[in-house]
């Protein structure tokens, strides 16, 4: 106790993520200051404005992620359930639907997909990536059916303008406090699921699903209830997204959501989150989505197609991944021994 008093540096360093994001957070800084040296703009307060409202996105879905990776498995689903969620929301409420029942019947659907996914890979034992690509390809046949293989009029069409632009706000182009809305979205839902991840038991069962699925089981944890849990928060995050982007468009749009799964997992990898799981915070997610959306409009502002930032990722998000896996092997592979569940431990929580 005396020892943690004395070294608090040493204690906040000795959460099990955290020296990954803050090694983002630091790559981050070094991001922003390059680029604004190139194109001053960078620095300008709309510019910064933009960049919360664009990274927000990326940050929620990278949210649901990191909780799937951190169980040591992946959603590869994400990116067509932010797709359905606009397609969803956006038919109704052109059909005359009133915004908050679109709501609530789209998260109803995108929740479907959740349960679907975490039965699949944690009752029956499919293999994550098999089990997410088999719910991707049913969670975008559904955003292209819904409205007859097209995209959606304007929402205004179906609710009236009024409506329409009270919905648009909420989500995307109104402000509160002189920042986007969608930040506070983000920034809210940040604040909720990390404190379920590092204060609550679920979210000391999710490292312990993550550290050894084995030991979990020897402590009593349900294995499935825990891989189902993150897998329902990935789908609400989806679907939050969805409706940003249906706000952000006025429409719903059957490509809404493309390798949105690619972005949440680089969000995660990049911010400290172990792709073999057990490790991480989402503190690491806040910093992975903000380095990607950095590097997105960085790369803009300075006149270099966006396209690049894939060439980019083509390989420091490979070498993220690779590094955690190789860091993270001999922990895996750990004689399994029950684990103390009664409170958290220095891997998770502050």
């Amino acid at each position: 106790m005396n020892q943690t008093k004395q070294n608090p540096v040493k204690r906040i360093l000795g959460v099990r993520g955290m020296r990954g994001a803050l090694t983002a957070f630091a790559g981050l800084i070094v991001i922003y200051i390059a680029f604004g040296i190139i194109n001053p703009t960078v620095f300008s307060g709309q510019n910064v404005m933009n960049l919360l409202r664009s990274m927000s996105k990326y940050l929620i879905i990278g949210i649901g992620q990191s909780y799937i990776l951190i169980t040591g498995n992946i959603d590869l689903s994400i990116g067509s359930v932010v797709g359905m969620s606009a397609m969803i929301s956006a038919t109704l409420m052109t059909h005359g639907v009133t915004p908050a029942v679109a709501i609530l019947i789209t998260l109803a659907c995108c929740l479907v997909i959740g349960v679907i996914n975490g039965i699949l890979v944690g009752k029956f034992q499919l293999p994550p990536f098999i089990a997410t690509l088999g719910t991707m390809f049913v969670a975008r046949g559904v955003a292209y059916m819904v409205n007859g293989n097209r995209n959606t009029d304007a929402i205004s069409s179906g609710i009236g303008k009024e409506a329409a632009d009270k919905f648009q706000n909420f989500f995307y182009y109104g402000k509160t406090a002189g920042v986007y809305n969608t930040f506070w979205i983000a920034i809210v839902l940040f604040i909720i699921f990390f404190f379920l991840l590092s204060k609550t038991r679920t979210g000391r069962h999710i490292y312990a699903v993550g550290s050894n699925v084995e030991a979990a089981k020897l402590s009593g944890v349900s294995v499935v209830a825990t891989i189902t849990k993150p897998y329902l928060v990935s789908a609400f995050c989806s679907f939050v997204v969805g409706l940003i982007l249906c706000g952000q468009a006025n429409m719903g749009n059957m490509e809404a959501g493309n390798m949105y799964e690619m972005y949440a997992v680089a969000a995660g990898v990049i911010g400290g989150i172990s792709p073999l799981g057990g490790t991480g915070i989402l503190l690491g997610t806040l910093a992975g989505a903000s380095v990607w959306q950095t590097l997105e409009n960085g790369l803009n502002m300075i006149g270099v197609q966006v396209s690049a930032l894939s060439l980019v990722s083509s390989w420091y998000s490979p070498y993220f991944w690779m590094w955690y896996s190789e860091k993270d092997s001999l922990r895996k592979n750990a004689p399994a021994k029950r684990l103390d569940l009664k409170k958290p431990g220095r891997s998770n929580s502050l």
